[in-house]
């Protein structure tokens, strides 16, 4: 957050001396139209708000998961939602975008642009404990959610295995992260974020359809109920994204589609031969502290 901060500041005093174009933040690309623009622009924007749904693998530690987890996800979106929409239009002032999106790093152009004299090097150590905070959250989230499919036997047991003594899900932290490497090797960072989003959109549409579902059930503890107009806001929007993904990135997404459904089937099996059903109660399960 605070490389970010650093940019706004940066771009502000660059905005306020009189540097900069203002009328680059409401110019859109030479023969491009403004809705295909935004939508196509829209699958990278929506790679940043990745990790705010993590949260709710960690909800249940809350004393009071019902009051203070909407406040704390929909508080941390709007922080988010803010300071991004802040950096894009300062750095779009500052520095032209063709210039933005051919740099290597378009942050620092904004740095090199006010002409103030700052360390390079400090820059990159801000970055790399973003990125290293980025992969720490996923392993958390990503494991224990490997974890939970595994208790509800939806994944193979070997998933569920935890450590004897730090209690933490150890098979599901390394496949995790093995997995988690091996996808750094398919294409560059892009193509990467591309994918990530197509499969989290898909995640998305299955949840939000299971939330107009579940709505119909009566549940005695307190809880938070989102409206219905959420839930169809949000599908239509899940659909619009999916129909900007590229050609590789459905065929690297389907690969991983393949793989989970081979699991699933894996897991289906050893768990007839052991007379096991599954747990879909289950899903949300965590291992103990």
């Amino acid at each position: 957050m605070s490389g970010l901060v650093i940019i706004i500041v940066v771009a502000a005093l660059v905005i306020g001396g009189g540097g900069g174009d203002l009328s680059r933040a409401t110019t859109f690309a030479e023969g491009v139209p403004a809705m295909s623009g935004a939508f196509a622009a829209s699958i990278t924007a929506f790679f940043s708000f990745l990790g705010f749904e993590a949260a709710a693998n960690m909800a249940e530690e809350v004393k009071d998961p019902a009051k203070s987890y909407p406040k704390a996800l929909f508080g941390a979106i709007l922080t988010a939602g803010v300071v991004y929409l802040l950096i894009a239009l300062s750095a779009g002032i500052v520095v032209p975008t063709d210039q933005l999106a051919a740099s290597q790093g378009p942050l620092l152009e904004v740095i090199k642009a006010s002409g103030i004299a700052f360390p390079p090097w400090l820059f990159a150590a801000i970055a790399l404990v973003a990125i290293g905070n980025g992969a720490l959250l996923f392993m958390v989230m990503a494991s224990r959610a490997t974890y939970g499919l595994a208790e509800a036997h939806l994944l193979p047991p070997v998933f569920g295995q935890i450590a004897p003594t730090r209690r933490t899900p150890w098979v599901a932290i390394l496949v995790v992260g093995a997995v988690t490497m091996g996808m750094s090797f398919i294409g560059d960072v892009g193509m990467l974020a591309d994918t990530t989003v197509l499969l989290l959109v898909l995640v998305f549409i299955s949840a939000n359809l299971s939330a107009l579902i579940l709505k119909k059930d009566k549940v005695a503890h307190q809880h938070f109920v989102a409206p219905k107009i959420v839930s169809i806001l949000a599908l239509i929007a899940s659909v619009l994204l999916l129909t900007q993904q590229s050609t590789i990135t459905w065929m690297i997404g389907g690969g991983y589609i393949i793989a989970g459904t081979a699991l699933f089937f894996i897991a289906q099996a050893l768990n007839r031969r052991a007379g096991i059903k599954p747990d879909t109660a289950n899903l949300d399960a965590e291992p103990p502290s």
